[in-house]
């Protein structure tokens, strides 16, 4: 007789990975985030996948209103207590939810999506979660995406062979399909020093991509 192993969930998952240590990341806000909604005006932002709140935390210390999604309670609980020490608490909403399910109500000034690439997503998943996030674009309003060209140069990767990196225009497929209905402000590829959450360093291309829905 021979054992089967059930897959594990995004959420077991993304909870496992949490609690290795007590903090994952810097703190900091992705690089790409800070390059590009630097200028953009204050209003209502929607980041998913937020983390433990680095991103969160800079929209809110820059007056936006902000409404942050994530899977994990651990991570969540955690970016709460960063933006309480941080004096934004109450610009924060902290929301969990596994994206692939459920999704947060509203339309918002930005929408950002950064690096919602994960071992453990169902095929398609990604490109489904995107497009809930260009609907939750208010008009005149940003959609910012921020992703993972490929595997770093320190990453070893061998046990994650299945996770696929989209193309920039592969995205643009999927979240503007309708002609017109959106303006590409930013489509290009950045090359950065990375820093894992093993310590280690190396280099790695990410893409951005940053697109407005036309009024």
């Amino acid at each position: 007789m021979t054992e089967t192993t059930e897959p594990q969930s995004a959420h077991d998952f993304w909870e496992a990975f949490y609690q290795e240590r007590d903090q994952i990341w810097t703190g900091n806000p992705n690089p790409l985030l800070v390059r590009e909604a630097t200028d953009l005006t204050p209003g209502t932002a929607l980041d998913l996948g937020a983390g433990e709140g680095g991103d969160a935390i800079w929209l809110a210390q820059r007056g936006w209103r902000v409404t942050a999604a994530d899977i994990s309670a651990t991570a969540l609980g955690r970016a709460a207590g960063h933006a309480a020490a941080a004096g934004v608490g109450d610009r924060i909403t902290w929301a969990k939810h596994d994206l692939t399910q459920s999704f947060p109500d509203g339309s918002f000034d930005l929408v950002s999506a950064q690096f919602l690439h994960s071992p453990v997503e169902a095929d398609g998943a990604r490109d489904g979660i995107l497009l809930r996030a260009a609907a939750a674009v208010a008009p005149g309003g940003v959609l910012l995406i921020g992703s993972h060209a490929g595997w770093a140069s320190n990453q070893h990767h061998d046990h994650h062979a299945e996770v696929r990196f989209p193309t920039m225009d592969e995205m643009l497929d999927a979240v503007a399909p309708a002609p017109g209905t959106w303006e590409v402000e930013t489509k290009a590829e950045v090359e950065r020093e990375w820093t894992a959450p093993d310590g280690s360093t190396g280099l790695r291309t990410d893409t951005v991509l940053r697109i407005r829905r036309t009024a």
